[in-house]
């Protein structure tokens, strides 16, 4: 049986005034894909599945590339739904997505509550890998959907806390079909 791998995206280029959801990689970002191929290739992913946000999928391509596989987008494993929430300060924004994490039924931050994003992402990666039975799927998708979905498969680790250690690349392997967390890489690089 295969592995599930939870891919977090490289680092975007920032641009206050754009939504999020529609920032692309950086000049490290892209760089830094190299070094996330190499260390997925030893879990030997078949496929590569990614969010339809340009960060997450320019991910998913430079990897797919250096790794010789192919690679797809799927909807609903973007991540939370933050359009229009305006740019904030390092320390504001990670008060808010505290909050939201706190009082995870509730719309604190954006369009979805942490809850409904969760439900949102839990059925798309069933449908993914559902139609990936037997293979090595990665997933390249985002922060705060992978945090609160690997939240729910370890006993170790709070949302916040491994919102706050995924860094930018990162990636979480688990067992299937149990979906156990078997190892958290931090960050590449």
């Amino acid at each position: 049986m295969g592995k599930l791998i939870l891919v977090k995206h490289a680092a975007p280029e920032v641009v206050p005034g754009v939504s999020s959801e529609q920032w692309r990689l950086s000049e490290r970002g892209r760089a830094s894909c190299a070094a996330l191929a190499e260390a997925l290739r030893a879990h030997g992913p078949k496929v590569i599945v990614s969010s339809e946000e340009p960060k997450a999928s320019e991910t998913a391509e430079l990897v797919a590339k250096q790794l010789g596989i192919e690679w797809t987008t799927a909807k609903n494993v973007h991540e939370h739904d933050r359009r229009g929430v305006p740019h904030m300060r390092s320390g504001e924004f990670i008060s808010h997505v505290e909050l939201m994490l706190r009082r995870r039924n509730e719309r604190v931050l954006g369009h979805e509550s942490a809850d409904e994003a969760l439900r949102r992402f839990r059925a798309a990666v069933r449908d993914v890998l559902s139609n990936h039975a037997e293979e090595t799927i990665a997933i390249v998708s985002h922060g705060t959907v992978l945090a609160l979905y690997v939240a729910e498969h370890t006993e170790d680790h709070t949302t916040f806390e491994l919102w706050r250690k995924l860094g930018l690349p990162s990636f979480v392997v688990l067992s299937r079909p149990e979906l156990r967390v078997e190892q958290i890489i931090e960050r590449i690089g």
